[in-house]
């Protein structure tokens, strides 16, 4: 089936367009311009991407109700902090507004939502997790990392948050099927880490392991930026 859609033609005003705008979109095709009607469908996310955007939802109202001289405080604070993104280059900064959301994210992953204080971002310490085994009870998987910080003396200050997607031995990741795991609080330097995943790929004798992990400060509620691994483990019942 062939759709044909509408022609734009250049006139007087415009002599070509690109885009969207309102419920128009304008795209190019050999050369030649046409538009449709912007699909509006709605976000068929998962219960946990509901309530991460209803979260993001209340952290952009959180910083439209700030008075001005504190955002221009937040926008102070944020001369200088890095991008978390690729491509991590020293002048990608960031804006006032993304670190209040940043803040205000980590706060809510802590189970401590809340409006962020203006607080100056610190580094973060060096950090390495390194799985050391799985074991399941029923569809309940528990991940078992060794979690290690150099340069503070405050390892009790930050939390593990893993991102976990658990597939079938051989498939790759998928950073949007990935789900988040917050750690048991951090004992000292070097402690063993659980992450309760629900999973019903227990039942396979071993499965693959995707993970992107995090240190959240549970100061500032800043997050650092992430490594990753993935490993093939054998799930111990």
């Amino acid at each position: 089936i062939c759709l044909i859609m509408p022609r734009y033609y250049p006139n007087t005003r415009f002599s070509d367009c690109w885009g969207s705008t309102g419920s128009v979109t304008f795209y190019h095709q050999d050369g030649k311009c046409y538009w449709k009607n912007k699909p509006n469908p709605t976000f068929p996310g998962s219960a946990a991407q509901l309530q991460q955007l209803d979260v993001h939802r209340r952290a952009l109202a959180a910083w439209k109700g700030l008075d001005n001289d504190v955002k221009e405080v937040w926008r102070s604070l944020a001369v200088g902090v890095h991008a978390h993104r690729p491509p991590f280059l020293k002048e990608n900064h960031i804006s006032g507004y993304n670190l209040f959301v940043s803040a205000y994210h980590g706060f809510a992953v802590l189970g401590d939502e809340r409006i962020p204080e203006p607080q100056p971002f610190t580094p973060f310490p060096d950090f390495f997790a390194a799985f050391e085994s799985a074991s399941s009870v029923a569809d309940i998987l528990r991940l078992n990392f060794k979690l290690s910080m150099y340069g503070t003396a405050a390892p009790k200050r930050y939390r593990l948050l893993c991102k976990v997607q658990v597939t079938e031995v051989g498939k790759g990741s998928n950073p949007s099927k990935m789900r988040n795991h917050l750690a048991e609080p951090v004992g000292e330097d070097v402690a063993a880490i659980s992450v309760v995943v629900p999973t019903d790929i227990v039942r396979e004798p071993e499965v693959q392991f995707h993970v992107r992990y995090l240190l959240i400060d549970t100061v500032t509620g800043y997050r650092s930026n992430y490594r990753q691994l993935s490993f093939v483990a054998p799930v111990v019942t």
